[in-house]
C-alpha cells in the first residue's frame, strides 16, 4: 500500500515581468515512506539569488541541490543540527565557487528551509525570503527578515511610520549565503502542526507586491495548486519588478499533524557514540578484581580491602572514558524550542473588503484584455464572475476562490497570445 504523506503540495516559480533571467530556485521533497517521514520528514526550500553573469541563478541553484543532499546525508543527527550543518556547508561551496572565479565574486542567495515532521515544523533561514504559517484565520511569519529595516527594527532604532522608516529600503539585506566564509543561520521550531495548517515560502518578488492578509486569504480559500498560480499572477498585475516563486503545503490529514504522533522529541546535542578505553584499564581493573576474591583465602583481609578499591576505580575510570562521549542532549519539548518567532501575526479572511478589492483588480484586467483587443473566451470568464458574486454572501470562501480563478483564466488567455507585449498586462495598483 504507497504511502500517503497527509500533505497537499504546490509549487510555481515565474520571471516576473522586468527580469530576463529567473535567479530564483527551488526544491520540494515530499517522504514517500512513513520511515524517510519520520527520519527526515518534507522538504522544501527557496533561494533567492543575487549577482550579475549569472551568478545569482548559479548561488541559488546550488543551495537548493546541495542543501537537501547533505540534510539526508547526515542520518547522526536530529534534523535541526543536519538542517543547519547543510545550510552552512553550502555556505562555504557557493563562497569557495565565488572566489574561485572573477565572474561569480561576491555571488550570494537568501535560503528559507522549512521541515515538516512528526515533531513539528523546523525552519533554517538566511536573508529575506520568507516562511509563514496559515492556521484559521491568523497568518503567521515564521522567518525573520534579515534586512536593514527589520534589524534596525528589531534593535529599537527604527520606529514604524516615522522618517527613518521611509527613507530605509527594504530590499537590503544583511546575511545571504556565499559572500563570506561563514554566515549566521537561524533556526526555528519545532512549532506544533496541525490538520487545516498551510505553509509558504517565497521569494520577496512575491511579499513586494502581495500584502500579508491577501497571502493568508488566498491560501486559505483557494487550494495549493490554485494559490500558487493566482499568487503569482497578483504579483505580476502589480508590476511584476523581481522574480516570484511560490511554495505551498497544506496539512490535510491527522497522520501528519504533531498530535497525531508518538516520535521522539528532537534533540541538540545529543551524543551516542561510546569512546574506545585502553585496554590496560579494564586489564588493571580485572586482575585487582581478582585479587580481591583470591586474598581473603589466605587472610590477607587489608591487602583484599585495598585490590576490592582499586578495582572499583579502575572501573569507574574505564566506564567515565568510555562513556564521555554520550550524552541525552537537550529535548526540544513542550514550549521548549529554537528561535523567537512567530514573528508576525496578520488575521485574515474572505471579508467583503477583500473581496472588493481582488474584484477591482479583475474588472481592471478585463479592461486590459478590452482595450488591447485580446480574443478571450468571455462566456467562460463572465461565468466565473457570476458564480463569484452568487456565493458572496452564502459562501465566501467560495467566492473568493470562482473571483481568483476569473483573474487566473484570464491571465492565461493573455499569456497564449504572444502578439502581445508582456507589458499590456500590467497592472499598478
Amino acid at each position: 500500500m504507497a504511502f500517503d504523506c497527509g500533505v497537499q503540495t504546490a509549487s510555481l516559480t515565474n520571471v516576473g515581468m522586468r527580469r530576463s533571467v529567473n535567479q530564483d530556485s527551488y526544491v520540494l521533497i515530499v517522504a514517500d515512506t512513513h520511515e524517510l517521514w519520520q527520519q527526515r520528514g518534507h522538504f522544501l526550500m527557496v533561494a533567492d539569488g543575487m549577482g550579475a553573469h549569472a551568478a545569482g541563478e548559479l548561488a541559488s541553484k546550488m543551495a537548493v541541490e546541495s542543501s537537501p543532499y547533505l540534510y539526508n546525508k547526515y542520518v547522526d543527527m536530529s534534523a535541526p543540527e543536519a538542517l543547519e550543518r547543510a545550510i552552512r556547508e553550502s555556505n562555504t561551496a557557493i563562497h569557495n565557487r565565488g572566489t574561485a572565479n572573477t565572474d561569480f565574486h561576491g555571488m550570494g542567495t537568501t535560503a528559507s528551509a522549512l521541515v515538516l515532521l512528526p515533531q513539528g515544523a523546523v525552519c533554517a533561514h538566511v536573508g529575506d525570503s520568507r516562511i509563514y504559517r496559515l492556521r484559521g484565520s491568523q497568518l503567521n511569519q515564521l522567518s525573520f527578515d534579515h534586512s536593514l529595516q527589520w534589524e534596525l527594527r528589531a534593535s529599537g532604532q527604527l520606529t514604524e511610520g516615522s522618517e527613518l522608516a521611509a527613507a530605509v529600503p527594504k530590499n537590503v539585506i544583511t546575511r545571504s549565503l556565499g559572500p563570506n566564509a561563514n554566515v549566521q543561520i537561524d533556526l526555528e521550531g519545532p512549532h506544533p502542526i496541525e490538520v487545516g495548517d498551510v505553509y509558504l515560502l517565497c521569494s520577496d518578488g512575491l511579499t513586494g507586491r502581495v500584502e500579508d492578509n491577501e497571502l493568508g486569504t488566498i491560501m486559505g480559500c483557494l487550494p495549493p495548486h490554485e494559490a500558487v498560480k493566482v499568487l503569482v499572477d497578483l504579483a505580476n498585475l502589480r508590476g511584476g519588478p523581481d522574480n516570484i516563486t511560490v511554495l505551498i503545503a497544506k496539512i490535510v490529514k491527522p497522520d501528519a499533524a504533531t498530535a497525531g504522533n508518538q516520535s521522539p522529541p528532537l534533540v541538540l546535542g545529543g551524543k551516542k557514540d561510546l569512546k574506545p578505553v585502553n585496554p590496560i584499564i579494564w586489564i588493571v581493573a580485572g586482575v585487582f578484581a581478582l585479587a580481591a576474591v583470591l586474598l581473603p583465602l589466605r587472610s590477607l583481609y587489608i591487602p583484599a580491602g585495598v585490590s576490592l578499591l582499586a578495582a572499583l576505580i579502575a572501573g569507574i575510570f574505564g566506564l567515565v572514558k568510555l562513556y564521555s562521549g554520550y550524552s541525552k542532549g537537550t529535548q526540544l519539548t513542550g514550549n521548549r524550542r529554537l528561535g523567537k518567532g512567530p514573528y508576525t501575526s496578520t488575521p485574515c479572511g474572505p471579508t467583503p473588503a477583500f473581496f472588493s478589492k481582488i474584484q477591482h483588480t479583475a474588472a481592471e484586467l478585463k479592461q486590459v484584455a478590452v482595450d488591447g483587443h485580446y480574443n478571450v473566451d468571455w462566456a467562460e470568464y463572465d461565468e466565473l464572475q457570476r458564480k463569484a458574486v452568487a456565493a458572496q454572501q452564502a459562501n465566501p470562501v467560495d467566492a473568493v476562490r470562482q473571483l481568483c480563478k476569473s483573474i487566473t483564466f484570464l491571465m492565461n488567455e493573455l499569456r497564449t497570445q504572444h502578439n502581445r507585449k508582456t507589458s499590456d498586462s500590467e497592472i499598478k495598483l
